[in-house]
This record gives C-alpha cells, structure tokens and sequence, in this order.
C-alpha cells in the first residue's frame, strides 16, 4: 500500500512538472479574415456631385443607429459628406454621381441592419435641414415663418450668423 502511495505520489510530481510551461513570451495566434481593410477613401474633386435626401426608418436611437449610418455612408468611395439626422429621420448625402447611385445608398443603409427602410429617396439642390437653420437678410429662419414674434425671437436664438448678432446687439442696448 505504501509503494502505491508513493508511485502515485511520483507519477503526480511527474505530471505537474511536465504540464507547466515555464516559458514567458506570449503565444502569438494569426487569424484570417474575409474583411478587407480600407486605407484610403477615393475621392475625385473634379466630379460631379450631386446632393440626396431620403428618409430612414427603423433607427431607434442618435448614437448607435444614426451614427452608424451615418459612418456606413461616409465610407463609401466617392461620398463626400453624409450626415443622418434622427430626430428628423432623414439622410443628406453628398457624392459623386459616377461612383454612387441612389441603389448603393440604400443597400448600404439596408446592410447597416435589416431594421432600416429607405425611402423619398430624391436629388436636391440644397439639403432641406440647412435651409430651415440659415438666416434671411432680415435675420429670420425658414423654421419660424408661420410663427408669432415672440416665437419668431427665441427662434432667432439660436441663429449664429452675422445678421442675427448684429439684430441681437441693437436689442440689447
């Protein structure tokens, strides 16, 4: 019984020796992917860029939805600019027209999850949400035509440009 104690003893000693690595420089594993990385955007300054709006539905929240639209979008080659505004649903995005269609929008979107719809997908001159924020040459905003003054003021409020300061400062004094 004594000698069966003591090979099991050895044989344990033997075991936990050979099983502990006493080495200290890290295990380096290489993984394969399908994905392509990007190093560079293509962007053509010479072409011929167009502006689009469409509607987005299905985000459910600002940062993880809009923005990864938003992200998605800008990738593209040949998008200049893009921006998703959730509180307002829609897309505005600016691109080559000879690298980018109104299809490749909206499979890009479609793939960002299969929650997102496009639609009222049209080509604009100008983006709608930038109209609504400009000043006039009487400093008042396409947003608050249909308002009373006082509305119409605190309007104005957040309007930065030169005229609205101006109007502002005279207010004041």
């Amino acid at each position: 019984m004594k000698t069966l104690k003591n090979i099991l003893a050895l044989v344990m000693v033997v075991a936990f020796t050979v099983s502990c690595k006493n080495e200290t420089a890290p295990e380096v594993k290489t993984v394969e992917t399908d994905m392509a990385i990007k190093t560079e955007k293509v962007l053509n300054l010479d072409a011929n860029f167009v502006k689009s709006e469409f509607t987005i539905d299905g985000m459910t929240c600002e940062i993880g939805c809009a923005k990864l639209i938003e992200r998605n979008i800008n990738k593209m080659d040949g998008v200049k600019s893009a921006k998703v505004d959730f509180n307002e649903k829609i897309a505005m995005v600016e691109y080559d027209e000879a690298m980018v269609n109104h299809t490749s929008l909206e499979a890009t979107v479609t793939k960002s999850a299969d929650v997102y719809t496009v639609s009222n997908m049209k080509t604009v001159k100008e983006f709608s949400a930038k109209k609504e924020k400009e000043c006039d040459e009487n400093c008042t905003m396409a947003c608050c035509k249909d308002k009373t003054e006082a509305e119409k003021e605190a309007c104005a409020e957040d309007c930065t440009k030169a005229c609205c300061a101006e109007k502002k400062a005279k207010a004041k004094a």
